[in-house]
C-alpha cells in the first residue's frame, strides 16, 4: 500500500475529526498529536488535572483500533511492573517471559513524574530502540508503538522530575489548557447522557497508518530549510540563557515534525513557517534555562521566541 501526501492529509483529517468528538476546542493540540503519530514519535502532555490528557490518549487508541496499555505511575511502581519479568515455570523447568504493560501499541504513562527515576528509566530503551531487554534477551515491541505520558506541572510534592535523557525521547510536549465558556458548555452538552468516548469508532487500519508514516518520510526538505533547523538548534547551544541547549535528536525531531506538518496541509515540501510553528513544542522541553535567567522570569518558550525573531528566514525561492 502506497500513499501520497494528499492521502495523508485526508486520513489525518479523519483522525482529528474523530478526536474532536471527545476533545473539544483543541484543534492545534490534536494536530500535534497526529504529527507525533505520523513521525512515530512519543508525546508528553503537561497540564493541570481535568483538561482531558487521559481522554486524548484513550480516544487516539480507539481511533486507530490499537491496544491501549495504561500504566499508573506511583512511587512504589517497580521497573518490572512496566517491562515484565521472567518467571520460573516448575512444569517446564524453564524461565518464561511475562510481558508487562509496555507491550501495548499506545502506552499511556499516566502521571509519569510520580514514579522514581529507577522506574522512569525502564522506558528509555523502549522509547528509543523499540525493544526491551529482560535477563539479556531482547523482546521487540509491537508496531505501531507510541508512548503518551502525562504529568501535572503544578503539583510537585511526591514527584520526581524527568531527567534530560527521558525528556529528550519525547518528540513533542503539548498542553491542552482550559476551554473557553462556549466550548465548556459544548462539552457539558456532549456528556449530558453519556461520554462520547464510548461511541467513537476506529477510522484507520494499521496498514493505512503504516502507509501514512512512510509517505511522510518522502516530503521534501530543502537544504535551506535543513540549514534553518540546524541554525535554530545551534542557537540554543550558544545562548547565554540556556544551561543546556538542544540535542541532535532535537534537530531530527524538527526535521521529522516539519515533514508531518507539511503533509497535514497537503504539501510535499516543508516551509520555514512549518519549522517556526513547531520549534516550541519540539524543543522547549529539551532545554534547561540557567538559574540567572529563571530569576528574571525567562522560560524556555520565551527564549525560543526571541531566538526565532533573531534568525533570518530562508528565501522562499529556495524551499521547494
Amino acid at each position: 500500500m502506497t500513499y501520497t501526501v494528499t492521502d495523508v492529509q485526508t486520513h489525518s483529517e479523519r483522525i482529528i475529526d474523530n478526536l474532536s468528538q471527545v476533545i473539544v476546542g483543541k484543534r492545534r493540540a490534536l494536530e500535534l498529536t497526529v504529527i507525533s503519530l505520523l513521525c512515530q514519535g512519543h508525546l508528553l502532555i503537561e497540564d493541570v488535572p481535568g483538561t482531558g490528557k487521559t481522554m486524548l490518549a484513550r480516544s487516539l487508541a480507539q481511533s486507530l483500533g490499537c491496544i491501549l496499555s495504561r500504566i499508573q505511575f506511583t512511587p512504589d511502581l517497580l521497573p518490572g511492573d512496566v517491562t515484565g519479568t521472567s518467571i520460573y515455570n516448575q512444569h517446564t523447568q524453564a524461565f518464561e517471559f511475562r510481558p508487562g504493560p509496555i507491550m501495548g501499541q499506545v502506552v499511556l504513562a499516566d502521571e509519569i513524574n510520580r514514579a522514581t527515576p529507577k522506574t522512569q528509566s525502564a522506558l528509555l530503551e523502549a522509547m528509543e530502540e523499540r525493544q526491551i531487554t529482560i535477563d539479556g534477551v531482547a523482546h521487540p515491541l509491537p508496531s505501531p508503538f507510541m508512548v503518551i505520558a502525562t504529568q501535572n506541572p503544578i503539583e510537585y510534592e511526591g514527584t520526581f522530575p524527568l531527567p534530560e535523557a527521558q525528556l529528550d525521547r519525547f518528540l513533542l510536549r503539548i498542553g491542552l489548557g482550559y476551554l473557553n465558556k462556549r466550548e465548556e458548555i459544548e462539552m457539558i452538552d456532549d456528556q449530558q447522557f453519556d461520554h462520547p468516548l464510548k461511541t467513537i469508532a476506529s477510522v484507520l487500519t494499521l496498514d493505512e497508518l503504516a502507509a501514512m508514516q512512510a509517505a511522510v518520510k518522502t516530503v521534501h526538505v530543502s537544504p535551506a530549510v535543513k540549514q534553518y533547523i540546524v541554525d535554530i538548534t545551534f542557537a540554543t547551544r550558544d545562548h547565554e540563557h540556556f544551561y543546556l541547549g538542544s540535542s541532535p535528536r532535537g534537530s531530527l525531531g524538527l526535521f521529522r515534525a516539519g515533514q508531518a506538518q507539511a503533509a497535514l496541509q497537503g504539501r510535499d515540501y516543508v516551509l520555514p513557517d512549518d519549522i517556526k510553528a513547531l520549534t516550541e513544542p519540539v524543543l522547549a522541553h529539551r532545554l534547561i534555562v540557567t538559574p540567572a535567567a529563571r530569576l528574571k522570569k525567562f522560560t524556555a518558550n520565551k527564549i525560543l521566541r526571541d531566538v526565532l525573531q533573531q534568525l533570518p528566514l530562508p528565501d522562499s525561492q529556495t524551499v521547494k
